[in-house]
């Protein structure tokens, strides 16, 4: 009995550290494929490029990667009529955000302020956040 009890155990410590490296694995791919998306949609000038948006990336001391791309999931949301592929962007960051975290759930509330920048420089620090989070994830 004390031998299968420990072959249970063995199991279920190897079945909870692969679902870990599944998890973080699939996060990655969710990540490369945002940052390749942006990549592209930064190439590419709309006039809409210039919409004020929610800057979530300024002042933001308090907050973690997570809650960041969460509140940047909201501000995307807000601009899917300006490029295609930001549906691709938003539901990727919905899943990064809400499946790194227990405690967020969408839509992240934005505080709409006085600190806003447009588009194209919020997709630029997007970019930038997405590239810092993958080689952190490394």
């Amino acid at each position: 009995m004390s031998i299968s009890f420990s072959v249970l155990l063995t199991f279920l410590a190897l079945l909870a550290c692969h679902s870990h490296e599944a998890a973080v694995l699939e996060r990655s791919i969710f990540l490369k494929e945002s940052i390749r998306l942006l990549g592209e949609i930064l190439s590419t000038q709309v006039s809409c490029d210039k919409t004020n948006v929610t800057n979530v990336f300024a002042g933001n001391e308090t907050d973690n990667d997570m809650e960041i791309l969460c509140k940047a999931s909201t501000v995307v949301f807000e601009s899917l009529g300006c490029h295609k592929q930001l549906k691709g962007i938003y539901l990727n960051l919905l899943h990064i955000a809400t499946k790194s975290s227990s405690g967020l759930k969408a839509p992240c509330p934005v505080a709409a302020g006085n600190n806003t920048t447009s588009l194209q420089e919020f997709l630029g620090g997007l970019h930038r956040t997405l590239q810092r989070v993958a080689k952190e994830n490394l």
